[in-house]
Formats: structure tokens, sequence, C-alpha cells
């Protein structure tokens, strides 16, 4: 089986994921190119000890990801650092010649992504990709298969979204995703923004216009350290979007971000309406693919367990279950094809759609701050 040899800048909880993932994929069926994770990388010493005990492969751990990009043994390299560090990290990883996948948002605002997006133009050999694993799941694959086969006649709308609630706790100990220094002026725009836009952008549901609600709840955090610490991002943000279909039609999409969502543990979901049928998911019913199909005047929902059925084939049965730790094996699977130049039917968020997630967070921050519709 082809491999390719990874580094990994950053071993926080989205890298164990990915470390995790790569220790499974036996669970392939399908030729899918293996990752072999040889170096990780972390300022912090304590958050490297797991991958030393972990990762049979690894060869060295470094402190400065400086080290482990002029490490000639690695050719990709996984980028899950805070927003701050995306325009440097990625930049230096594109010049060093890594094949990369990075964490959204692809820089923390739309000048860092313009640079990010220069340096891939500025060094073409360089494959990159950005992470968004929850179109992954089987049922939304078979509703995206729904929407290629154009069963829902004229669309009416679409929503989509992610919510949790973790910040419902008034308690809850600040973190760099909570203050806009770090983790920038989009909040929880930037930082959940481009799963509630992965499948609607790769269809072709394109933003032209947005008029944007952003709120703020929340003002300080304890510190950690016995005292508070200004909590400055947006918690919630609403985006009410013009968009068309297929035929032109106009129709409106509303996108969601939500960190504050009663009752909301980590929810993604996508629904869409349209005049021959409507068909939505949501991550709380991993395993329901629900529809209907118009009888004109009357509708009724239908609920489909899909099983496991995954996009790339898998030893798992159909008559199983599908969940979280699944999607990130599908979607580094994809990225490993992609990576290899197959083809793939439903592909990772790729650099392209990521500038179009930034025009779409900064005209959400103009149209909040303006309280009026702002064009793409």
């Amino acid at each position: 089986m082809k491999s390719y040899t990874f580094g990994i800048i950053g071993c926080g909880l989205m890298g164990r994921e990915f470390a995790s993932a790569a220790s499974r994929w036996c669970h392939f069926t399908a030729d899918v190119p293996r990752p072999e994770i040889v170096a990780v990388c972390d300022v912090n010493p304590a958050n490297t000890v797991w991958f030393e005990r972990n990762v049979p492969g690894l060869r060295q751990v470094y402190s400065d990801y400086r080290q482990l990009l002029a490490d000639p043994e690695i050719s990709v390299v996984y980028i899950a650092v805070p927003h701050i560090l995306h325009q440097e990290i990625f930049i230096e990883a594109i010049k060093a010649g890594k094949h990369i996948m990075g964490e959204k948002p692809f820089g923390m605002d739309q000048a860092q992504n313009k640079a990010i997006m220069q340096a891939l133009t500025d060094h073409p050999q360089v494959f990159a990709r950005c992470s968004s694993e929850f179109p992954f799941f089987p049922a939304m694959q078979l509703l995206i298969r729904w929407i290629r086969e154009n069963r829902f006649g004229r669309i009416l709308e679409i929503k989509a979204g992610f919510c949790h609630s973790s910040d419902m706790d008034v308690n809850k100990t600040i973190n760099w995703k909570r203050q806009a220094a770090v983790n920038g002026a989009y909040g929880c725009l930037g930082d959940l923004g481009i799963h509630t836009e992965h499948v609607p952008f790769r269809m072709g549901f394109k933003p032209r216009s947005v008029y944007a609600r952003l709120d703020k709840f929340i003002t300080e955090r304890p510190d950690g350290k016995g005292g508070m610490a200004a909590c400055d991002t947006w918690d919630n943000g609403t985006m009410i979007c013009e968009t068309e279909d297929p035929d032109g039609h106009p129709f409106t999409m509303y996108l969601e971000t939500k960190r504050m969502a009663p009752g909301q543990t980590n929810t993604w979901y996508f629904e869409i309406y349209g005049m021959k049928a409507s068909a939505r998911f949501s991550s709380t019913r991993p395993n329901q693919f629900s529809y209907t199909v118009d009888w004109g005047k009357e509708q009724a929902w239908a609920d489909l367990d899909i099983g496991y059925k995954p996009m790339i084939p898998v030893i798992t049965g159909p008559i199983f279950e599908f969940g979280f730790t699944d999607a990130i094996l599908q979607m580094w699977g994809t990225f490993m094809l992609e990576l290899d130049g197959q083809q793939v039917d439903f592909g990772c968020f790729t650099p392209e759609e990521t500038v179009l997630s930034h025009d779409l967070q900064t005209a959400s921050l103009r149209s909040h701050a303006t309280r009026s519709a702002i064009d793409l």
C-alpha cells in the first residue's frame, strides 16, 4: 500500500483524532494511501506525550515547527493551531514544499487568507485542503446525491448550522477561541462557519448577499488563575443569504453557528426544502435520512435508517451505525485519495472555498455593524 509521511503541528484534540484515524487504516477495504505519522510538534511538551505513547512510527518530536518543516522525511503536514498562527505556519509549510491539511478557517481574517492563497499560487505543486468532516456521514452523502440528481425541484430554502451549548456554562474557563486577539474578529463564524458551508458551497449554492445577526452574551470568563478575563468574541451568529438554484431561481439560505444553543452537544445539520421533495439530516440522529415527497397540498415526512454505508468502503457491515470518529476516518481517507490524484465522489473543503468563506464572514461582520444586507 502506498504511503505518505506526515508531520503534525499542533498536538491538541484534532491532532490526536488524526493519529487515531491513521492507526485504523486497516478499516478500509479500498486501496487508500496510508498516512505515516513520523513527527509531531507542539510548544507544550505535555501535549506530545500521548503521541509518543500511541504512535509506533513516530521518529521525531519537535517544539519548533520550523524544525519539523525542515525535516526532509516529511511530505505532508497537518496544521491544527490557533487561528492567529495560520498565516505564518501555513505559508512556511507551503514554501517548504509540504502538502497541507489545515484547520479552519484557513487564516484568521480575509487578509491572512489572501496571503495563504498567494503562497499556494506561487507553489502550485503543493496540495492543500481544509478540515471539515461532517458531510461524510452516510445519510448526508445520500442527501448530497439527491441534490445532484435534482430531486428537490425548485428550491424554497436551505438551512444549515453547527450548534453546541458548552458555553452555556458561565464558569467555563476561557480559552483562545473566546479571545478575538487569537481567534479573530469572526468569533463563532470563523471557528464553525466552514462546517455549515461545505455542502452548500460544493453544491453550487453560493451567497450573493448576506444579512447577519451576531450576538455576544458573555463578556468575561474565569482565566483559570483566580481572576477574570475578557471574553470578546461573538457567541452566536445567524446569516441570511440570498442565493440561487441551478436554474437561476433565487431563494434564501440560513446559516447559523452557535456556541450557546441550549440542549445541543455538538450538532451539525443540513435541511433543504423544495417543490418536489425535501430532506434533512442532523448529527443528533446520525443514522437517519429524513425526506418528504410532494403530494400536492400534503406532505409527509419519512425516516430512513441508512446504516454503515460510507463513501469509502470499510470492513464494518451495513447494519451497524456510523459516528463522529468514522466521519474523521472518511475525511482523512478522502484527503489521501485526493492527495494521490484520485477522483472521489465528494471531496474535502478546498482552498478556493475558504476564499468564499472569508468573503461571507467578512461581509457578515459588515452587515451586523451596519444592520444592512451586504453584497458579496
